[in-house]
């Protein structure tokens, strides 16, 4: 059974905003969940999760190929940043590149993703954000939502932690489904962790 420490510590990877990171963060300082964020990593150095956790008195990281000359680089030195950190779960809150093989071995079954669809459907390389809501309309589902998923060396394809449905309704646009979705996933992420950290969800049994 996966065991966590009375007050986990969280780290963050985020590209842009991090509204779920956010949520997340309110979560933890409402004693809503008792978790301890320590630091957010962004592979946009102008990213808004990088100045909030700045503004928030978090430890904020700019890491990418540019900054450290390479893919390989950067996943080392993503890596070295969360071990060094002692998180005990990364939470990916809007981060749009793929993490790399150092990063997944050393956090094997402690990196979590939130997709904004029901998986496995709308899923894979490619599809994130608007996209995501278009492939939806134009399937003409009735019903979308957002999934929680252990992060593997492939695209929203881990084990399913948990998952939310939201409706899709008439005169829908991509517009107003991800505002709903998003709505969704920033209270499904901290019910999920404290559930996670109460053993009411095993990530190691998934």
């Amino acid at each position: 059974m996966a065991k966590f420490p009375a007050r986990p510590s969280l780290a963050f990877l985020a590209s842009h905003n991090g509204t779920n990171m956010r949520a997340i963060v309110a979560a933890c300082k409402s004693g809503v969940l008792r978790a301890q964020p320590l630091l957010v990593i962004s592979n946009n150095g102008d990213s808004g999760a990088l100045a909030w956790a700045r503004d928030n008195k978090l430890a904020a990281h700019h890491i990418s190929a540019k900054t450290e000359g390479s893919d390989a680089a950067a996943d080392a030195a993503i890596a070295a940043a969360l071990a060094m950190a002692g998180a005990d779960l990364v939470i990916m809150a809007g981060y749009m590149r793929k993490l790399g093989p150092e990063t997944l071995g050393a956090f094997r079954g402690r990196v979590l993703n939130v997709h904004p669809a029901l998986l496995p459907k709308h899923g894979g390389k490619g599809m994130y954000g608007r996209l995501v809501h278009e492939a939806v309309l134009k399937a003409g589902d009735t019903e979308t939502g957002c999934t929680i998923h252990v992060v593997d060396g492939e695209y929203d394809h881990g084990p399913v932690v948990a998952q939310a449905k939201v409706a899709v309704e008439p005169g829908d646009t991509p517009e107003t489904l991800a505002t709903r979705v998003q709505g969704r996933e920033q209270t499904l992420y901290p019910e999920t962790l404290k559930r996670i950290f109460s053993g009411e969800i095993d990530l190691d049994r998934l």
